[in-house]
């Protein structure tokens, strides 16, 4: 940032140039046609998403460029379903206790869709509580020894107090917003230990866990609130969070093939299943529930996170099963955080990383949390999960999992498409063609220096200079 409000020689300083030359690169003419935008984050300066508009005239040389960064719109990849975080309830609860005329600005922001809006537009909920809520609960708790074959006694409770409300107002400000459901455990009398952390689902209860998983998307629909994909189980080989259920990859193909899979179809919801969301280091167990047939079937697509592993493991699915899709669902960061080597670890293993190796989605772990990284449970609640925001009564606080969302979120609504673009280990980046045919790219600079570098996409070409460490996203305007 420092050098981006002055002018400063072409050669040092440029930071964005449009470049108009016959003949450019041995690539045939390069015509500047409509405009550039160039939005930049700076870790090592004031820098946060702040807008910088290209010169739209002149004519220039193109000056030293280490790299040269290609757009290929022709060379289509996967669609994009939508970009965002998980609505933990405790993040609701956080919302909630804001003024509703404070709560409804920030929501407005992050939801909307006006030029100054973040553009969320997906939220990943939890089935029951996950271990940043205040307490555990799932809608069908007992006494201890008591069983509920019949759902008599299931209700979506505690949610109705923080989550819904939210939910209803976010949805009023953006109706298409998309929506991924995790449970964290089943309740505890399905369990082999009987305890909201760790055990695992006992095979005489699969079937009554499939109604209850059913019930669930039937009660949120009935409060205006439609899930389109279900995963199956949050971090099934993790059984240390506080709630947690351990559920195997046989175990968990056995359960969509038998159960969960015919009791979502019979239901009409339409609701897509997505089995596995964990870690990229075990492409094995969303292969093993794939490598049935019967399984598959039910099988809409894979989620993952990024705790274990490389990110480039989980294109091992989607070449075995190119027919399936890919999410990503989950990357935590840990309080107090470091802003410069979170921001470029996220931009190039989680946004750049997952998108470019297949993924539909991106969403970071979580919304909110307090100064203090609460709310959170006991025995085995995250205690340092810092949330994209930090809310404290109205303030607002913006945290770096808000950039780096927000540097895609904004400008690549869901129907883009990731395209083509050169691959580069200093200069990570994926570009986009949006609805609107405009062309959007993502860039981190991942060296421990200034880099200047050219980019080029069909019609138009700019070089640029981008600090250490720094992010910026370019939309090319078709008008």
């Amino acid at each position: 940032m420092r050098a981006v409000l002055q002018r400063r020689p072409l050669c040092r300083y440029a930071l964005l140039v449009l470049i108009l030359v016959a003949g450019f690169g041995g690539h045939g003419p390069v015509l500047a046609v409509g405009r550039v935008e160039l939005w930049l984050t700076d870790p090592n300066g004031t820098a946060r998403l702040e807008r910088r508009e290209a010169p739209g005239e002149g004519v220039v040389g193109p000056g030293p460029a280490s790299e040269v960064l290609r757009i290929r719109p022709e060379e289509r990849y996967q669609p994009i379903e939508g970009l965002g975080y998980t609505l933990t309830g405790g993040s609701a609860q956080l919302l909630m206790a804001m003024t509703p005329t404070a709560r409804a600005t920030l929501l407005r922001h992050l939801f909307g869709r006006g030029p100054d809006d973040m553009g969320i537009s997906m939220l990943r909920l939890t089935v029951g509580a996950s271990d940043l809520n205040e307490r555990v609960f799932t809608y069908d708790d007992l006494p201890d020894g008591g069983i509920d074959p019949e759902l008599r006694r299931f209700d979506l409770g505690p949610d109705r107090r923080d989550v819904l409300p939210v939910l209803r107002e976010i949805l009023a400000i953006r109706p298409d917003l998309a929506l991924m459901a995790s449970p964290w455990t089943a309740p505890s009398w399905m369990k082999s230990n009987r305890d909201s952390r760790g055990g695992s689902l006992l095979p005489a209860w699969h079937p009554v866990y499939a109604r209850y998983l059913v019930r669930y998307l039937k009660a949120m629909r009935q409060e205006g609130v439609r899930v389109g994909l279900l995963t199956v189980q949050n971090e099934p080989l993790n059984p240390d969070n506080n709630p947690s259920l351990f559920m195997s990859a046989e175990d968990q193909r056995i359960f969509i093939r038998d159960h969960l899979g015919p009791a979502i179809r019979a239901s009409g919801l339409g609701t897509r299943i997505v089995c596995y969301d964990h870690n990229a280091d075990r492409p094995d167990y969303p292969l093993a529930i794939l490598a049935d047939p019967e399984a598959k079937a039910f099988v809409h697509g894979t989620a993952f996170h990024l705790y274990g592993g490389r990110i480039g493991d989980i294109r091992q699915v989607l070449q075995a099963h190119p027919d399936r899709a890919l999410y990503f669902t989950e990357q935590w960061i840990g309080a107090p955080g470091d802003f410069a080597g979170d921001l470029g670890w996220h931009v190039a293993e989680v946004l750049v990383g997952a998108l470019r190796n297949g993924c539909r989605t991106v969403l970071e772990w979580n919304l909110a949390s307090d100064p203090h990284q609460r709310p959170h449970t006991d025995r085995g609640g995250c205690e340092r999960c810092l949330g994209a925001l930090t809310l404290d009564g109205d303030r607002v606080d913006r945290n770096t999992a808000y950039y780096i969302i927000a540097h895609a979120s904004r400008f690549v609504p869901p129907g883009s498409v990731h395209v083509g673009s050169t691959a580069s280990e200093s200069l990570p980046n994926v570009a986009f063609a949006t609805p609107d045919r405009d062309v959007v790219l993502v860039v981190l600079n991942r060296t421990s220096e200034s880099r200047t570098f050219r980019v080029e996409t069909p019609g138009r070409a700019l070089v640029s200079t981008l600090g250490r460490g720094a992010v910026a996203t370019w939309v090319f305007r078709r008008r």
